[in-house]
């Protein structure tokens, strides 16, 4: 892989924490060169606040780590790093009257290919590559849009 990685914050586990990484990440993006970062500002919504309501990273002292890479001039990888929770993330078809469960959902709809790594109650490294320029210029979605480490 020829990824480079342009920045790593850890952030408290609060839901500030949400909006603050969402700006540090599109911050980060748009200094290396990146242009379209709406799916950027989504995906790091959905990871970072996911890690938040469902991790042990939301609990009291709790932390999360987001490291942004350069994966091409068009492709950006955005990795959040809990704490661990007894299951492991996974996107679920949500119905027209659920109010939650909808984060994955859009990850995975919104990311070239996405993934998780888990050890088992100690973390969780979720991950999403995005393109960050125009769809005619911007990789295509692999299908299913699951990496094979899902599981790892």
């Amino acid at each position: 892989m020829n990824d480079r990685i342009l920045v790593e914050m850890t952030f408290p586990g609060v839901a500030r924490s949400v909006s603050l990484a969402r700006r540090w990440v599109v911050d980060a993006l748009a200094a290396a060169g990146h242009r379209e970062t709406d799916g950027v500002r989504l995906v790091t919504s959905e990871l970072v606040g996911n890690a938040v309501l469902h991790t042990s990273s939301g609990r009291a002292g709790g932390v999360l780590v987001v490291k942004v890479f350069e994966v091409s001039g068009v492709l950006a990888r955005i990795e959040v790093i809990d704490q661990g929770a007894p299951t492991v993330p996974r996107p679920r078809e949500p119905v027209d009257c659920d109010s939650h469960g909808r984060g994955l959902w859009l990850v995975q709809r919104t990311s070239i290919r996405w993934g998780v790594r888990s050890a088992a109650l100690r973390w969780n490294l979720v991950w999403a590559e995005v393109a960050t320029a125009e769809p005619g210029d911007a990789p295509a979605r692999q299908p299913g849009g699951v990496s094979p480490d899902l599981m790892r």
